[in-house]
């Protein structure tokens, strides 16, 4: 751009101009200082989907519960973001989040930039968001903040601190405090305004002249957080004449005075005075750079970020390929695809491509030769601007010692080796500088040589020495003699000032002396040139490390003129200044600001946001702030801008800032984009190694379909391979297909590979291929062939001596004779897998290791080995605890708790390993899972028995209410509350029982699902039904509240409970006439459902009742009915006390109540032949005495009377009972009693 001088004067005559004092404020930050509470900023969560960014209810559902899941977790959501801000109430009813007053400002930028919604998506979405492809709606989550509501919290805070700068919103007048005039704002002016104090109105001063005015009410907003910080307070100007045309060098802003031109006729740069020209055209610019060396910062080179890719994902796509020899999993059924041809055709037509190829495909370019070269060519600069070696010798006299340091010294233009002299680092009076003992000697060296170069006229290298004298007097801070030199480097004169970064450095570090001195007319100016030589020379050289307090002003006057471009220029200069400083977290905010700035329109031609977006990642990377770097880079890889490389580089950054050897699940989205960039562009290597990890990334998902359609699309580009490579493709094509329950597919690309013979001898490829095709022949049934493949792949392994494939192929083929039943050799070749395992180092094994323990370890089990399957299963676990690995501690735990929970019963050792399994849950934030085991630990704890054990059992019972209420698993929470209520029955704390039952009816009711609500009043009234005592409190649950519910749904098992529950209860209470009706119903029911047991059950309570109601005639026939349906014969000991108890009851019934000695006797004879059978003499001296009884009184039989009174009196003697009587007065008498006294 060309600008017109006027008026006719010299740049020379100027008069110097000062902004007002009120630009040499800096205000405190708002969230330094204490601020009174305010209210929270309610931020609510959206669920959304598809491009066009629709609310989805489902997904909603499942965003409520993941955040109901999160608030139990005790870090919440306000660790997410690793920012200052904190979301800290919960509104779960309303599902927002809230902010207190310190996030607001520090929230703008993260909200305006997106980063909030991916930070969440981070933490609340699970695979299905990272794994859907391109072409499915995309779910997603908005954060929709209310902006009237945050910018009138953001007012509030600002007006607290007293002082704000604000944006007039319209032309208004004020009453003037310091003039005879009314001070007048126009719309947009920015101005200083404080709120209305104790009556008072608002009071404004104009940052133009300083002048103050007041206000009832005005009409004003804050500005921006970002410029409420910054909103606070010779030789090197070009000569011209009037009318001369002199072009604009960089950026010329009519808020700062001077601006570096380059005159149109001499071609001499200069600073120029802003208001002494005329701009003959203008337009906005949107440059923030003035050369491609300054796009370093926001640049990604594409070659170099190719090979870093490769390199990358081929790492942790070995991580699987080390693991190549797999374990035979589970047996599957088979599924029939019938293309099994056109699998075999395509590979068949590879191999043959690959066979008659002579020369194999480098895998990646990382290792192209001429990458060394091009490293040779990046050196050779550094050589050439090596430092030369200067000796200090103060006793030699003339110039010649000198002349090295002149030659160095003494250049028109800037050289790169110029650069050590003008930065802020003092290495180069220590490196360069030889042969002085105090730092006083170089002082003197260097004011000799200062003057020799003057006598000798050689004005650059004198300047730049008065530089380095001015450099060591600021560092003893003996301030007035640096700036003495440095004014005289200065105005030493020259014909043109061509160094413009010298030109810099020497009014950085004067506007820097200035401020300490506190001369600030002179520190305005020095900044006021500084800022015009910042926005005119590239390539940047920090003078000093207090160069930020120079640019800060420029930053406020930028700010207060609106100049979007100067801002974003001054913006881009602190974050690279701040690099060199090495002071990250100051960088972020400037980063955030520039991307902030270039998003808004106009933008910038020359700023790619993807760019931005990348440097933004790396810099809340060095600062720490991790979930809002890996927010940054996905922005970067899924912005519109991006290429291939954007998507590369945040493939890069997620690998590199993972643990482990693992793929993470955010890498997918930037996989498949750059798979699409990808399409019809060649790269082969690239996308060989892009495909093989999105689909070893969809393979550990489980998406083995989608997992099988990457590999199958990269055979059908035409790969052109290696062999190594086309083998790692193959092996991996044909696992997918044996996991994906095709084993078939897999032998046919197995079978093919082994045909080719593309190896020369036995290699850890042919090894693997033997140790697969023997898994797949195994899933198809084919076991002979499948042990021979077995056996290959362990002769290989031996060769070759791999120890952890020769395990690994062992514990295939125990597991093999395990399938066919042979499990001693399977238990012999399993336990030297483990012996071979146990042997090895590394880490690399321990996930195969386990399972192999595992495995024997069920085997033992299974078979009655229980000790040594403990063995295995500790084992298991304590392997996993050392290479920690979560999931397989989890899976051995599980066993443990199974084996002691069942297998062989043991609560104690139960309890220890659900503690640890529940912390081990806990890490994976598994709610559901972890209420799970709260409500088994509780379980297990009442099975003890104590009251502390009840105690810790109510503790557990309500940690897993608390996550079934917040996951909104009603059942469970339902059951939960009945379960406390239960608990507090047992502890005696009556008054709570009631309170939790009903609790959990409500909670069931509002499930909607009726067979749950039978279900849990059935479950109340069993609390009371099992319990010794207020076991009437079980009537009013079972035939009040379950049974018309069971009557009503026709649930006719539950009914049959309920009656036969009600039955027994109301019988137990004396209400027969009540318990008659539910008696019968239940012997109604048990006919009906061909229940023999309840049948027998329901005619031997009826016979219990009717005899117990005096109607022994009744009662007769139901006895002789249970009994007519007992098995013949009979099976168990428990049938033949069942036949001892009702005939002695029969004989009872007939001889006591019916009296009616003849048929007793005949009850009384089957009673005793059971009795017998039985072998139990209690029953037998009883069932004796009784017949000889009646024997001896009333069926006159003295023998046979004789002969059961003998049985009885051995019975008696054996029994150590004294006295029999047979006078039947003691006898004959009606007992209606429910039980015999036979037990």
């Amino acid at each position: 751009m060309l600008v017109h001088a006027f008026p006719s004067q010299s740049a020379t005559r100027r008069k110097k101009e000062s902004p007002p004092e009120d630009l040499q404020r800096t205000p405190q930050l708002p969230w330094r200082r204490g601020i009174p509470q305010v209210p929270a900023l309610p931020v609510r969560l959206a669920a959304v989907r598809g491009s066009r960014r629709l609310p989805d209810r489902n997904l909603q559902e499942v965003l409520r519960g993941k955040l109901r899941g999160l608030e139990g977790s005790g870090a919440g959501v306000g660790a997410l973001f690793s920012i200052p801000s904190e979301l800290e109430q919960k509104q779960h009813r309303r599902h927002l989040q809230g902010l207190t007053e310190d996030t607001v400002t520090e929230m703008f930028v993260p909200l305006l930039l997106g980063f909030l919604s991916q930070c969440l998506e981070n933490l609340l979405l699970d695979q299905d968001f990272w794994l859907s492809s391109p072409e499915q709606e995309e779910p997603g989550i908005e954060v929709l903040v209310q902006e009237e509501t945050l910018n009138l919290m953001y007012k509030g805070i600002l007006m607290q601190e007293g002082s704000f700068f604000g944006r007039c919103t319209a032309s208004q007048m004020f009453d003037s405090s310091t003039s005879g005039s009314d001070l007048y704002l126009e719309q947009g002016d920015i101005a200083l305004f404080e709120p209305p104090f104790k009556g008072s109105g608002w009071t404004v001063q104009s940052l133009a002249d300083g002048a103050r005015g007041t206000k009832a009410k005005a009409a004003v907003v804050p500005v921006s957080p970002f410029q409420q910080r910054w909103d606070g307070g010779g030789p090197d100007e070009l000569s011209f004449e009037c009318g001369e045309e002199i072009h604009v060098v960089g950026l010329l802003a009519s808020c700062f005075q001077w601006f570096l031109g380059r005159h149109e006729g001499t071609g001499s740069i200069g600073l120029v005075r802003t208001s002494l020209v005329k701009p003959t055209d203008t337009n906005q610019s949107t440059n923030i750079f003035l050369d491609e060396e300054e796009r370093g910062l926001f640049s990604v080179k594409d070659e170099q970020t190719k090979a870093d890719a490769i390199a990358l994902l081929n790492k942790s796509t070995q991580h699987h390929m080390s693991s190549i020899y797999k374990l035979a999993g589970l047996l599957f059924s088979m599924d029939s695809t019938p293309d099994h041809e056109e699998l075999r055709g395509k590979i068949d037509r590879i191999l043959k491509e690959l066979k008659n190829s002579d020369v194999d495909i480098l895998q990646s370019k990382a290792t192209d030769p001429s990458s060394g070269e091009e490293d040779k060519k990046e050196l050779e600069p550094e050589e050439d601007a090596r430092l030369p070696c200067f000796t200090i010798s103060i006793g030699e006299d003339g110039v010649d010692s000198f002349l090295p340091l002149f030659s160095f010294l003494n250049h028109r233009n800037y050289q790169p080796k110029f650069a050590s002299v003008y930065g802020f680092s003092l290495d180069l009076f220590h490196s360069a500088f030889q042969g002085h003992a105090e730092e006083e000697e170089l002082v003197a060296y260097l004011a000799s040589s200062r003057e020799a170069a003057r006598r000798r006229r050689l004005f650059w290298a004198q300047s730049r020495i008065c530089f380095l004298l001015a450099k060591l007097c600021a560092c003893r801070a003996k301030f007035s003699q640096a700036r003495v030199y440095l004014e005289e480097a200065l105005s030493i004169p020259k014909d043109t000032f061509t160094d413009m970064r010298f030109l810099i450095a020497i009014h950085a570090n004067l506007a820097i002396i200035y401020l300490t001195q506190k001369n600030i007319e002179k520190y305005f100016d020095s900044c006021e040139r500084v800022a015009a030589l910042r926005m005119g020379v590239p390539q940047h050289i920090c003078s000093t490390d207090r160069e930020p307090e120079v640019l800060h002003y420029v930053l406020k006057k930028a700010i207060l003129a609106g100049n979007i471009a100067v801002e974003a220029r001054v913006c881009f200069l602190m974050a690279q200044l701040y690099r060199t400083l090495e002071q990250t977290p100051n960088i972020v905010p400037y980063v955030e600001r520039l991307q902030a700035l270039m998003e808004e329109p106009p933008g910038s031609a020359h700023f790619i946001p993807s760019h931005g977006y990348l440097a933004l990642g790396r810099t809340y990377r060095e600062s720490g702030l991790s979930h809002l770097a890996l927010s940054s880079v996905r922005r970067a890889a899924l912005h519109p801008s991006a290429t291939l490389a954007h998507c590369l580089s945040s493939t890069c950054f997620v690998l590199e800032n993972v643990p482990g050897e693992s793929i993470p699940l955010q890498v997918a989205p930037y996989l498949r984009k750059a798979l699409a960039l990808l399409e019809g562009a060649g790269e082969h290597v690239l996308r060989q190694a892009i495909s093989m990890s999105l689909s070893h990334l969809l393979q550990d998902c489980g998406l083995l379909d989608d997992a099988l359609r990457c590999i199958h699309t990269l055979l059908d580009g035409g790969l052109p391979c290696s062999k190594a490579d086309m083998m790692h493709v193959f092996v991996s094509l044909a696992w997918l297909h044996i996991h994906n329950r095709q084993p078939r597919h897999g032998l046919i690309v197995l079978e093919a590979v082994l045909s080719a013979t593309l190896w020369n001898c036995a290699t850890p490829q042919e090894g693997a291929v033997h140790n697969m095709r023997a898994i797949a022949l195994q899933h198809v049934g084919d076991v002979r062939e499948a042990a021979v493949s077995y056996h290959t792949a362990i002769e290989v392994c031996k060769a070759l001596d791999l120890q952890h494939c020769w395990a690994v192929a062992l514990a295939n083929r125990g597991l093999l004779y395990r399938r066919v039943g042979a499990k001693s050799l399977a238990e012999r070749t399993l336990l030297s897998s483990v012996k071979m395992f146990s042997t090895l180092q590394g880490e690399g094994h321990k996930e195969n290791f386990i399972a192999v323990l595992l495995e024997l370890g069920h085997l033992c089990v299974s078979q009655g080995q229980l000790e040594n399957g403990k063995i295995c299963y500790e084992w298991a676990l304590l392997t996993a605890m050392g290479s920690n690995r979560l999931d397989w501690q989890l899976q051995a735990c599980q066993r443990l708790c199974q084996l002691y929970c069942t297998t062989c019963p043991d609560t104690t050792q139960s309890i220890i390993y659900s503690e640890h399994q529940l912390a081990l849950v806990r890490k994976t934030a598994n709610r559901g899972q972890e209420g799970d085991i709260l409500e088994t630990m509780s379980q297990l704890y009442l099975s003890l028995g104590t009251e502390r054990a009840f105690k810790t059992a109510l503790e557990y019972t309500k940690c897993s209410l608390g996550i079934f209420i917040d996951l909104r698993r009603k059942e469970k929470e339902a059951y939960a509350w009945l379960q406390s209520g239960n608990i507090y029955r047992m502890l005696g704390q009556d008054e709570l029982v009631d309170l939790y039952i009903q609790v959990a009816q409500e909670t069931a009711l509002s499930t909607g699902n009726t067979l749950f609500v039978l279900g849990l009043l059935e479950a109340a009234g069993d609390l009371f039904f099992n319990s010794s005592r207020d076991r009437e409190k079980a009537v009013s649950f079972y035939k009040d509240r379950a049974l018309p519910i069971a009557e009503r749904t026709k649930n006719a098992p539950t009914k049959l409970r309920l009656c036969n529950k009600l039955g027994e209860l109301l019988m137990q209470m004396q209400l027969h006439a009540e318990a008659l009706p539910f008696m019968q119903t239940a012997l109604d029911l048990s006919i009906a459902l061909g229940e023999r047991l309840n049948e027998r059950v329901a005619f031997h309570r009826l016979g219990v009742l009717y005899h117990q109601l005096g109607q022994f005639e009744l009662a007769e026939h139901y006895y002789l009915k249970a009994l007519s349906l007992c098995p013949a014969p009979l099976q168990f000991d428990e049938e033949t006390l069942y036949y001892v108890r009702v005939y002695f009851t029969l004989g009872d019934i007939i001889f006591y109540d019916l009296k009616d000695p003849y048929d007793a006797a005949g009850y009384y004879h089957l009673a005793l032949a059971a009795a017998m059978d039985l072998g139990n003499k209690r029953a037998q001296l009883k069932l004796c005495t009784r017949l000889a009884t009646i024997y001896h009184n009333f069926v006159v039989d003295r023998e046979r009377s004789l002969f059961f009174y003998q049985r009885a009196r051995a019975f008696a003697a054996e029994l150590h009972v004294r006295r029999i009587n047979l006078s039947p007065e003691q006898h004959y008498c009606s007992t209606a009693r429910y039980r015999s006294g036979l037990h």
